[in-house]
């Protein structure tokens, strides 16, 4: 069985401390609460404090919660918040389009899909929530890339593979995809991912407006592009969707 790394758990026992009780505690009395010699305590926060998880009291030296973790709390905030407001929307997605749809946010490279509506027949689908898709070859990857600047350079660092002989890969012509993608404001995946299977997404926004996700339809390529393109009227309900989803997040109207 593996083995607990003794410093990772102090750190997390020190944050918990200084996230209840008393809104600032000095050295002494964390040490003291933690059972921990002054020394290793001081060296625990000193980290923690580089990494802007901790902040010291200039005036009495005492230790607060910092900024960094209210920082990635909100992005966890933010993730449920979108989730919540999508909701009703999807449903309603799903409902009209028949095919299943998912709503996905950058993370570590990839799009992580947070929330999954299923097909609404009576055919045996996968939950896929929690589930990575590529940024460079997904509908719902291309619309993140093209509107969120970090995932831009993370879609241009990383392996863009040729998952299908439709897949676009070569930067020069990846850059060609987010433009279109940018006009037009919706992006698209026949093929590309997936042999028979394709998909339509479109960006989500938040107050700021600033991209906080991507919500999109996917299905077999004969029920989207039965003539070969995809379906105007299938564009438009994401689309709908999409600003639905963003005006509850107080983007206002675009």
């Amino acid at each position: 069985m593996a083995r607990n790394i003794q410093s990772l758990e102090r750190a997390a026992a020190m944050l918990r401390l200084l996230g209840g009780g008393e809104r600032r505690l000095g050295l002494s009395d964390i040490a003291s609460s933690l059972g921990l010699a002054k020394g290793t305590a001081h060296g625990i926060l000193r980290t923690l404090q580089q990494e802007g998880f901790v902040e010291q009291d200039e005036a009495s030296g005492r230790y607060q919660l910092g900024a960094e973790l209210l920082r990635l709390g909100t992005t966890y905030l933010d993730v449920h918040e979108l989730r919540a407001r999508a909701l009703v929307w999807t449903d309603d997605l799903a409902r009209s389009s028949g095919e299943s749809v998912h709503l996905g946010v950058l993370h570590q490279q990839g799009v992580l899909i947070v929330h999954h509506v299923f097909r609404p027949d009576d055919s045996r689908q996968v939950l896929e929530i929690g589930a990575m898709q590529p940024l460079h070859s997904t509908a719902l990857g291309k619309v993140l890339s093209a509107y969120d600047p970090v995932a831009h350079s993370e879609a241009l660092e990383s392996r863009r593979t040729a998952f299908t002989d439709r897949t676009v890969h070569d930067p020069e012509a990846f850059e060609q995809v987010l433009d279109l993608t940018r006009a037009r404001g919706w992006a698209a995946d026949v093929e590309e991912t997936w042999e028979g299977v394709a998909s339509v997404a479109a960006p989500v926004h938040d107050r700021r407006r600033m991209p906080v996700g991507a919500v999109g339809v996917t299905g077999a390529v004969e029920r989207l592009c039965p003539a070969g393109e995809l379906r105007p009227e299938l564009i438009a309900a994401v689309r709908d969707c999409a600003r639905a989803v963003s005006r509850d997040l107080g983007a206002g109207r675009f």
